[in-house]
């Protein structure tokens, strides 16, 4: 039987550029995903983000919907180019006016907002002078950071200032799969890399210092491992595979931001390969001055699945899945144990509290003759995942809160429309929205706080 805290936050997260649309409404900017997904070849079909959920004038049908789950916690991210549309103080005003009225009416509802302040969207007039391979990128982001403490002081408490640097750095400036485009070396990516944790840093002192009553949150996505069995030498192993960082695989981590932000200290050798070792190596004094700013007091971690791994012969090693092993429609495996080991491992190293900031599954979900959506496999998916969080949380990891990815269907970055992660199903050609059995049965766990799993 799955048993959370008392306290236990049950929320659903989305990210601006995949709900709001109104993309060149009301003064809003350009930002990189508004250049990317404009160009050819670089998205599903050629599908964009500008209207996607029309959540920019539809807001209310889902502050209602994140109601009808009694959900207590709602985490969204802000458009940049919403607020300041080059990236500088160009201050917009109407884009304060649509978040004055999200926030307001959420906490009408008893619905805290969690604010991401970068999901991926930095303003393309950044992007311009070099974007996160600059670092004045870093300090034009401590500058918004700060405007957007002071306007929402004493109304917004929970703030992550970044979501996956993993995506952000290795899919935008190293395959070219996301936004903006690049295929750098990784010097070049990690000098990308630096840079964001070096914008957190700054960001975290601006939120620390206009409220002290506001928690500073870091999104960290990366490799979990899970051992195959209990035995100490394949949970130790997995351990190990879990925080290393090797050169062809550094990203996707949580030691390469977490070490940094709630170390103090970069990974050493012992962990890294020597490509990675040199750059970290080369990392500016300032850059390492300005850890001590950045330790979070909360993380999020973003977990959908993990790797099975086991001690062998030669040391720590993957084990290959059955064949036919379960998957979702985006491929990608069904492995209910992250949210067990995942977090485990994650408190062991850091000791901070987390929340699970995102953890869903796309499923090709449709409207039955009935009118209704069926998604019995999200049903089954998110009863498996719970109870090892349940788990895991009795094991002592020290888990806050569960955000569902996601609200919404929604626009899924390169993957366009074809992917449906959501609890509520989104008709595109008309906005209509259509709760899916999922969401009734998420609602009465959040009513429950689990109890009904």
């Amino acid at each position: 039987m799955a048993v959370f805290p008392k306290e236990f936050v049950w929320g659903a997260a989305t990210a601006a550029y995949q709900i709001e649309g109104g993309a060149v409404e009301d003064g809003k900017g350009r930002s990189i995903w508004d250049v990317f997904s404009h160009t050819p070849g670089c998205t599903y079909r050629g599908e964009t983000g500008d209207t996607a959920c029309d959540s920019y004038h539809r807001w209310r049908e889902d502050i209602e919907l994140l109601k009808s789950m009694h959900l207590k916690a709602y985490r969204f991210s802000v458009a940049w180019t919403r607020i300041a549309p080059t990236g500088g103080t160009d201050w917009n005003e109407k884009g304060f006016a649509y978040y004055d009225g999200l926030v307001n009416t959420l906490l009408e509802a008893g619905i805290e907002p969690y604010i991401t302040l970068y999901h991926w969207d930095l303003p393309q007039a950044l992007e311009e002078k070099g974007g996160w391979q600059n670092e004045d990128t870093a300090r034009a982001f401590a500058v918004y950071t700060a405007k957007m403490a002071e306007h929402f002081k004493g109304r917004v408490h929970q703030w992550f200032t970044f979501n996956e640097p993993a995506c952000i750095v290795k899919m935008g400036y190293g395959t070219g799969e996301h936004a903006p485009g690049l295929k750098l070396p990784l010097e070049g990516q990690f000098t990308c890399w630096q840079n964001i944790i070096y914008a957190h840093c700054l960001a975290a002192q601006e939120l620390r210092h206009t409220d002290a009553e506001n928690r500073v949150g870091f999104v960290s996505t990366g490799r979990i491992c899970y051992p195959v069995s209990e035995a100490k030498a394949d949970v130790d192993a997995a351990r190990a595979l879990t925080f290393a960082c090797p050169d062809e695989d550094w990203a996707f981590t949580h030691t390469m931001s977490l070490d940094p932000l709630c170390l103090g200290r970069w990974p050493g050798p012992d962990l890294c390969g020597p490509h990675l070792s040199a750059c970290i190596g080369a990392v500016p004094q300032y850059i390492n001055d300005a850890l001590s700013l950045g330790r979070p007091d909360m993380l999020g971690l973003n977990i959908y699945n993990a790797a099975p791994v086991q001690m062998g012969t030669n040391g720590p090693c993957y084990v290959e899945r059955p064949a036919g092993y379960a998957h979702t429609a985006m491929n990608w495996p069904v492995e209910p144990e992250s949210l067990n080991w995942g977090p485990r491992y994650i408190q062991e190293r850091y000791g901070l509290p987390m929340f699970i900031a995102e953890n869903g599954l796309s499923c090709t979900d449709k409207i039955y003759l009935d009118g209704k959506v069926h998604d019995v496999e999200r049903i089954d998916f998110l009863a498996r995942y719970l109870e090892k969080l349940s788990e895991g949380i009795q094991a002592g990891a020290d888990v806050r809160g569960y955000f569902h990815w996601s609200l919404l269907d929604n626009y899924e970055w390169h993957s366009g429309y074809r992917e449906r992660f959501g609890l509520v199903y989104v008709d595109y050609a008309s906005g209509r929205r259509i709760p899916k059995d999922s969401a009734f049965w998420y609602g009465e766990v959040a009513a429950t706080n689990g109890g009904s799993i």
